[in-house]
């Protein structure tokens, strides 16, 4: 019998056979894993369901793809040096519908499958809210069937695992990796070769013009590894592909037969480094020469990739805008502009003015903070040696941009150098890549409207003025499916079982909650499901922390990456004063309190390592003290990530979102928690205003100085002595620091705290401290009113419609990327 060529799927001959899923998950534990009954393990378990689920999406995968090529439509291409997968099993399973038929399976067996979705760790592939952004919109854009491509780097190591000794964060690899990972497709025939350092020839072409030539390069090669990202309930599986680097030498034979065993694989080693780790150390000159190489290197086999599919059925550049979106998730792939600019010249041999045209029209810029580190700027020496072609291209950008600025009668200097993308220092010139971002871009937006006219007003005021409507804010939002769906499972049955399911993929059906809010029976189902939450957490910390919690207490969270201006020192700083108050006056407190926190600092950021320290140390004295009992206990989760989020969300009661004003560029845990129920108490920074706007003054514990304040108090002049001095609870808090109350076996370790708080205070949290003790004993007083917090945990679940990764990604769509959904037929 002939095959049926007309299909693209070798599956649909006749005399090939479609599998079962149990067949296939049997099937890979013999035939891939080579397991009998008697030698399979738990995660030989966790891959053979990983595989036959793989096995499951593959068909859509491949259909999708075609889909997009055969009708030649224009995509949106997701750059992004983080992406914060988690773990995808149950992500996967949600989205295809087979969660409960896996379970099933899987008992059958004699599985849970819960205890086998354990065995599967957390894609090293990302740190803090920037690359959990990026997870959740690429689940977004799948179940908005909208054709994208997600780009990245494929770390071998992570960031870091984070370990506990003594109280202080140790870093160790993340062997994310170390058995392999069912999810990702090594593709080999999508490589391509990335060029660093060399020089930059010139030349005449057959027209006479002057052209340029990037040669005797180091070269590295850059090897795609796919992973499907499946949409909820649909056909539609978009692609996260990932940069494996990999040396153009692997092995110098030569070398080695000389004993040179070492310099034998010197030349693999140095390529490779290029994605070992996310983020490397960048206070020593090596590790700002390997982010830098990180960014180019996988913006240029992006780059390369993007042109490839584009020219597979395209011959006009000038389509490229109509065809192809480019989005910079922040700064870090900003390289990607002079990137295109010498490719469209120097390879395809465009004009400046047609190349420059493009590259403006296909590049669209996020901007995620205003802290400096974020706002990269590398020396001028430095890109010129790794990369000297794109250091001319920039350089030729910022000549006729400030050009074009003069001929617009802007010819103040101090404006002019604001704006340019070159700057001088003592240390000699750089180059301002946010500027490059900005100029380079046909729009640039903030991510919450507070963050996007902080930038308007007082980063980037010039810039905003120069391009009118250029810059336009696209608020944050989070996947309601990881978040909720999977995260809370009982509370979304809860809710479905109200509203019906449409929830799960229009977020206003949430709305429909809120008049069960005075419902007695349905609060105490809200409160029941909070209390399972909290044991199942619990479960986990007596398991991995050896610490009895009070179920009874308030689950008081903050999980999140650890810097000063999230001001987890304002938090301890409070626990502090609980502490005193228990021990001073033990009848004053009737609600008991449990203190959770979680995340990483950076290994360079040794005050953010400080603080952490001092956490764990209140924490060692605070829970060993018997007259404390269950009225207070601290908790610091150590290697906080997705999958522990997911744990920890649904169990919180309040919402520690305590940054200083101005400083978050939005957040997206604030909105994790408010949707599965928790209560913020918070600053008016980031998404924090807009959520307040949404659940009412009533339903948010809001404090602290605002933007404009901080601002003002910056111009004239802070003094946090004089808060030290006029506050009895904070000067004993600061006492009890100086005098090494918490860390007698280790005098002086937290003067360098005591002193950035009385001295500088950079990040205002003396200031702030009064009204956020005051704001928590307002905290105290609603939960101590069973019905009343109820109901405002269940006001803030139904008014999240904003904050849903789909609403934010149709915005994008529709005003930035202009690219529309694609049906995957059957």
């Amino acid at each position: 019998m002939k095959e049926n060529n007309k299909s693209i799927f070798f599956t649909d001959g006749a005399k090939v056979k479609q599998s079962s899923l149990i067949t296939q998950f049997a099937e890979r534990l013999e035939y891939d894993l080579v397991k009998d009954r008697k030698t399979v393990t738990n995660h030989d378990i966790l891959e053979a369901i990983a595989l036959a689920v793989r096995e499951r999406l593959t068909r859509n995968w491949l259909r999708t793809q075609n889909e997009y090529n055969a009708n030649n439509v224009k995509r949106v291409n997701y750059l992004s040096l983080e992406f914060l997968m988690g773990s995808l099993l149950g992500n996967s399973l949600i989205n295809l519908g087979l969660y409960e038929d896996v379970s099933k399976l899987l008992e059958g067996f004699g599985y849970n499958l819960d205890k086998i979705m354990r065995e599967e760790p957390d894609m090293g592939l990302g740190n803090g809210g920037l690359g959990r952004l990026a997870a959740c919109y690429m689940e977004s854009l799948a179940t908005l069937e909208l054709p994208a491509y997600g780009y990245g780097i494929l770390y071998e190591y992570g960031i870091f695992e984070q370990d506990i000794e003594n109280g202080y964060q140790i870093e160790k690899p993340d062997h994310w990796l170390r058995y392999g990972n069912p999810w990702k497709i090594l593709r080999p025939e999508f490589t391509y070769t990335v060029k660093f350092n060399g020089n930059v020839s010139t030349y005449f072409d057959e027209r006479g013009n002057t052209r340029y030539k990037w040669e005797n390069t180091d070269d590295v090669l850059a090897i795609a590894n796919d992973v499907p990202i499946p949409g909820f309930q649909n056909r539609t599986v978009n692609t996260l592909r990932l940069w494996q680097a990999k040396s153009t030498n692997e092995f110098n034979l030569s070398n080695f037969n000389q004993g040179n065993y070492l310099s034998a694989v010197e030349n693999k080693n140095l390529s490779e480094t290029i994605s070992k780790v996310l983020y490397p150390n960048d206070s020593i000159p090596q590790g700002k020469i390997l982010r830098l190489r990180q960014q180019y290197f996988f913006v240029s086999a992006t780059l390369q990739d993007i042109l490839y599919n584009f020219k597979l059925h395209n011959t006009d550049f000038k389509l490229l805008p109509e065809k192809s979106a480019i989005q910079l998730n922040d700064t870090h792939p900003a390289i990607a502009i002079p990137d295109l600019m010498r490719i469209l010249m120097d390879e395809e041999d465009l004009e400046w003015d047609e190349a420059w045209d493009i590259t403006t029209k296909v590049f669209g810029y996020t901007n995620h903070t205003i802290v400096p580190e974020a706002l990269e700027v590398w020396s001028e020496s430095l890109m010129g040696s790794l990369l000297p072609r794109h250091l001319q291209i920039i350089e030729e950008i910022n000549r006729r941009f400030i050009n074009e600025v003069k001929e617009k009668n802007i010819t103040d200097d101090t404006v002019i150098s604001r704006m340019s993308i070159i700057s001088d220092s003592s240390q000699g010139k750089n180059i301002k890549m946010a500027n490059l971002a900005i100029i380079g871009s046909h729009s640039t937006n903030g991510v919450a409207e507070l963050h996007t006219e902080i930038l308007k007003k007082y980063i980037f005021p010039n810039l905003n003025n120069y391009y009118p409507g250029k810059f336009n804010n696209k608020t944050n939002g989070i996947s309601i499916r990881r978040f909720i769906l999977q995260a809370n499972p009982e509370l979304s049955e809860l809710i479905t079982s109200k509203i019906g399911s449409k929830w799960i993929t229009d977020l206003s059906e949430l709305r429909k909650i809120e008049e069960f809010a005075e419902d007695e029976k349905f609060r105490h189902k809200w409160r029941h499901i909070k209390n399972n939450n909290k044991l199942r957490l619990i479960e986990y910390i007596t398991n991995k922390h050896d610490l009895g919690i009070n179920p009874d207490s308030i689950f008081d969270s903050q999980v999140k990456r650890f810097h000063e201006y999230k001001r987890q020192l304002l938090n301890i700083m409070h626990i502090i004063s609980l502490y005193n108050r228990i021990k001073n006056e033990p009848g004053e407190i009737t609600i008991p309190r449990t203190a959770i926190f979680g995340g990483k600092a950076a290994p360079s950021y040794a005050m953010a390592k400080l603080i952490i320290k001092l956490i764990n140390s209140v924490a060692e004295h605070v829970n060993n003290d018997p007259e404390i009992g269950n009225k207070l206990k601290i908790l610091f989760i150590k290697n906080y990530g997705v999958t522990l989020a997911e744990k920890i969300i649904p169990a919180s009661d309040l919402s520690e979102q305590i940054s200083t004003a101005g400083f978050e560029a939005s957040g997206t845990g604030n909105m994790k928690f408010a949707l599965n129920g928790a209560v913020t108490i918070g600053t008016l920074d980031g998404a924090n205003v807009e959520i307040k706007n949404e659940v009412g003054d009533d339903n948010i514990f809001i404090f602290g100085m605002t933007a404009d304040e901080i601002m003002d108090a910056r111009r004239n002049g802070y003094t946090p002595m004089k808060y030290y001095e006029s506050n009895p609870e904070l000067k004993l808090i600061i006492d009890m620091l100086n005098s090494n109350y918490f860390n007698k076996h280790e005098p002086g370790i937290f003067d360098q705290i005591v002193n950035e708080l009385l001295y500088r205070d950079y990040y205002f949290v003396m200031k702030d401290y009064e009204a956020y003790s005051t704001a928590q004993k307002r905290v105290e007083l609603a939960y101590m009113n069973t019905e009343m917090w109820t109901k405002m945990s269940i006001i803030n679940t139904a008014r999240m419609e904003k904050f849903s990764g789909d609403r934010a990604i149709m915005e994008y769509s529709k005003d930035i990327w202009h690219i529309e959904p694609v049906k995957i037929n059957k």
